[in-house]
């Protein structure tokens, strides 16, 4: 088949980045006041997640150094739930993939799956907290603040997932998207939060919000408090950030890449309008996608490959680069088999791409339209077809940077690499 020629456009997004992140991290703790009753010595748990976060060990060290000027005894303990294949090994492997290690941090990082009861909410669900967090004297959370890839809220994915969440490990996980099945995660998320918080061990919050281009755009420190009213008014700024790729509709979409550190769902549903249980094109407000292509996975990903349940297509490279394990655990422990089902796959990215043109609706195959991007993080630059560009043309934030380009392909039929790969930009 013929393919059309193609142009790279840059999306220029606002550049949110804050110019001095552990200057900014000192100042916004030493005026939230966490922790006035400690006394010196007294030991914090930081609790981390397992997100691909930009400069999350440069906002971690501040956090560990602002404990220590303060006279107290930090450590890092990871809060990801059943992250790193539920094990205490694989998720202080998860942070050590950051960078977030003893040497590097300036005080231990204690990994352990063990949780203690908090008793149960109002609907009867019994709610969990890492033993070494509620054994300390405090415990605070380092969480991005941002839309949840399962559904849409007030609440979505942040400070108050991760207290349910992350810090009921495994055993919470488990439980809560189960009891999420039928309540729905934000009610569970709320629920379980108000339960955490209500034991008195959280000292309070830092809040990540990234702009569209994976910056650090804001950090805030949110007392307990107020901390479900924070997080909302959070959540609808950084909504208002939020990238899409740059044209209304797109019959293939081509994905260099999915994984964890990309997506907890390897892609970020809201810019693939899809969904974990298998919906297409569900999102208001978000770009119509008629088939999506992932050509592999992310190294930062360690195997994990929830999400290729959402492509139309996908190479052979990436489903033999699955590890089933972790992925099984994380898909089966969020109640969403759907996201791991596997798509037809093909040997090379022109096999894969051949029999997805005539499925979208068209007879004449020029008229079918492209969109080329390296993940669903990375969305200020895009590859897009000639018959798109007036599209481009016409979006105020696009402009055309590069070509007309070939659709080109290697000697094995593979597509030429054009964008650098997600784990470059891990480690800010």
């Amino acid at each position: 088949m013929e393919f059309p020629r193609l142009y790279m456009a840059r999306q220029n997004f606002p550049d949110r980045r804050v110019a001095d992140i552990p200057g900014t991290v000192q100042k916004e703790l030493a005026g939230a006041g966490f922790g006035a009753n400690l006394k010196p010595g007294a030991r914090v748990a930081i609790g981390v997640g397992s997100r691909g976060i930009a400069n999350i060990a440069t906002i971690a060290r501040a956090v560990v150094d602002y404990w220590k000027s303060k006279g107290m005894s930090p450590f890092i303990f990871p809060a990801m739930g059943s992250h790193g294949a539920a094990t205490a090994e694989g998720q202080a492997d998860v942070l050590a993939h950051y960078g977030i290690i003893e040497g590097t941090m300036g005080c231990p990082v204690i990994s352990s799956l063990e949780v203690v009861s908090l008793g149960k909410t109002a609907d009867g669900i019994e709610a969990f907290m890492d033993r070494n967090a509620y054994e300390a004297d405090g415990a605070m959370l380092l969480g991005r603040v941002k839309w949840h890839t399962d559904f849409a809220g007030k609440i979505e994915s942040g400070l108050f997932k991760m207290m349910a969440i992350g810090l009921g490990k495994f055993a919470g996980a488990q439980r809560y998207h189960t009891y999420a099945y039928k309540l729905g995660l934000e009610n569970v998320i709320r629920a379980v939060g108000r339960q955490v918080l209500a034991s008195g061990k959280i000292l309070g919050g830092l809040a990540i919000l990234e702009d569209a281009h994976h910056n650090t755009g804001q950090l805030t420190a949110v007392p307990v408090v107020s901390m479900e009213q924070r997080e909302e008014e959070l959540l609808a700024l950084v909504k208002s950030w939020q990238g899409h790729i740059p044209v209304p509709a797109v019959d293939i979409l081509i994905l260099d890449e999915i994984g964890k550190n990309i997506s907890g769902a390897g892609m970020d549903t809201k810019v693939v309008n899809r969904s974990v249980t298998g919906l297409t094109n569900c999102w208001p407000n978000t770009p119509i996608i008629e088939r999506v292509f992932v050509r592999d996975i992310s190294n930062v990903s360690y195997g994990n490959g929830v999400g290729l349940g959402m492509a139309d297509v996908i190479s052979d490279r990436l489903l033999h680069k699955i590890d089933w394990k972790p992925t099984r655990i994380n898909s089966l422990t969020a109640s969403t088999p759907a996201a791991i089902r596997t798509p037809v796959h093909f040997l090379t990215d022109r096999e894969c791409l051949e029999p997805m043109m005539p499925t979208v609706g068209k007879l004449d195959m020029s008229e079918v339209t492209f969109c080329r991007i390296r993940n669903t993080m990375e969305l200020s630059r895009a590859l897009v077809s000639e018959n798109l560009l007036p599209v481009i043309k016409a979006n105020p934030l696009c402009e055309v940077i590069e070509g007309p380009l070939p659709f080109e392909f290697d000697a094995e039929g593979n597509l030429t690499e054009v964008f650098r790969k997600a784990e470059d930009l891990v480690h800010h």
